[in-house]
């Protein structure tokens, strides 16, 4: 009884407090369509989830999460909501004006552009977006922003969170031609089958990847009613692109297993 007890000791540590504290860089290549050659090896920084206020992610892990993102030298950064807490357990609430000061200091070259999740919204959205935008962050509600990259420009389509606001699709699109390419923000990855075919890429947060993936059994907890299929990374579907951040916080409970913080580095092609 003894090693087990041991073992189980040593998953919990790893589970509550270990894992919880690190940070991956997860880098991927994808080759998406609808993506102009003149566009290639575009690199994207995908955060989600920060939670700031969460037990081991507050406002100087922040600045660590941002530096570590600026040495990768993204050309665009794209911040998928959930940048606060909300009945998270031994977490500390805080000011959406200091999470946005330390946001500011991203670095990319196409710019930082954000759409809001629903714990953003449980905590007064307006204020999240006013101090987003007072420090140089765009923030997007069914609304696209166009983005020049050498000769060629492509549009960032950042959409409402769907839990607590109204998707509007069809406002979003409404200055994008029909032959113009472009990427769609959005927090909840349910999102995705309502997505024009047109759109290159989806990219959404949300999930967490479930916090816990256990060997054999997966992640017994997804906060997506397509459960297992848009939990995490990489998913295709009849051609059309999504990728889902495991994000950086916790929710709830303080736990990460199988789950590392993650920057997302995309590359797209």
């Amino acid at each position: 009884m003894l090693p087990l007890a041991f073992v189980l000791v040593a998953l919990l540590i790893w589970g509550f407090w270990v894992e919880p504290r690190s940070l991956v860089v997860h880098e991927e290549t994808l080759d998406v369509p609808r993506w102009p050659a003149s566009l290639a090896h575009t690199r994207i920084a995908l955060l989600s989830d920060l939670h700031v206020g969460s037990p081991y992610w507050h406002v100087a892990d922040l600045e660590r999460l941002v530096e570590r993102v600026n040495a990768q030298q993204p050309e665009l950064v794209l911040l998928a909501g959930d940048y606060m807490i909300n009945g998270v357990k031994l977490g500390t609430w805080v000011e959406p004006e200091a999470i946005a000061a330390a946001l500011a200091g991203l670095r990319a070259p196409l710019g930082v552009i954000a759409v809001l999740g629903n714990h953003d919204w449980w905590n007064d959205g307006r204020r999240v977006r006013r101090a987003f935008e007072a420090n140089g962050i765009v923030v997007l509600e069914n609304e696209a922003r166009r983005i020049q990259r050498g000769d060629t420009s492509f549009f960032v389509v950042g959409l409402a969170d769907a839990l607590t606001r109204h998707v509007r699709i069809d406002r979003a699109l409404a200055g994008v031609g029909a032959d113009d390419p472009y990427l769609v923000l959005v927090h909840e990855p349910d999102v995705f089958p309502e997505v024009p075919e047109q759109a290159s890429l989806t990219l959404a947060g949300h999930t967490h990847g479930g916090q816990v993936r256990l060997p054999l059994i997966g992640r017994p907890v997804i906060p997506s009613r397509y459960g297992q299929r848009d939990a995490a990374g990489h998913v295709v579907e009849d051609g059309r692109h999504l990728f889902v951040t495991t994000g950086v916080g916790t929710s709830i409970f303080p736990v990460r297993f199988g789950v590392p913080p993650e920057i997302a580095l995309l590359t797209l092609e």
